[in-house]
């Protein structure tokens, strides 16, 4: 249903715990190099996707380069920041659109925000947390543009 890409993830178990959240909700899983752990295939990340890891969609890309020669970038690509106002819950989402979510020592680069700040979310915090764990973001903001367009899911 939606297309959810994590720019050089660091932590094997939030990838994990990201991909079994994109089986449950029928995403498919975008991962660019270089990751901050070794192969895709180390148990760490299996242990946390437990058993739906075989059943999951998944994409590897060496860089972002090549995910933008296969998926062009454009309007319907939502880079989730801590370094913009606009709260998820204030656009507006459809079928397919692409969720990037970046390392979660440094966020998304500063370039990539540059290129399309209209489509920049974020999770919007008290007190002075500098972001949320990234598998609770994804969950976040995926469960946001599934209740709105919940008449598309396929449940």
């Amino acid at each position: 249903m939606f297309n959810i890409v994590l720019l050089e993830p660091r932590m094997p178990g939030n990838v994990g715990t990201i991909g079994r959240l994109a089986y449950a909700t029928g995403s498919v899983l975008h991962l660019i190099k270089p990751y901050g752990f070794g192969e895709i295939t180390q148990k760490e990340v299996k242990r946390a996707g437990l058993d739906y890891w075989e059943h999951l969609e998944i994409h590897e890309y060496e860089n972002i380069e090549d995910f933008w020669s296969k998926h062009a970038f454009n309007d319907r690509h939502f880079l989730a920041t801590t370094k913009t106002k606009q709260a998820y819950f204030e656009a507006s989402y459809e079928p397919n659109d692409f969720f990037y979510f970046g390392r979660e020592d440094a966020g998304l680069p500063e370039n990539l925000l540059d290129m399309s700040k209209h489509t920049c979310v974020n999770i919007p915090m008290v007190n002075d947390a500098r972001s949320l764990n990234i598998a609770n973001s994804v969950s976040v903001i995926i469960y946001d543009a599934i209740r709105q367009n919940f008449k598309d899911f396929d449940n």
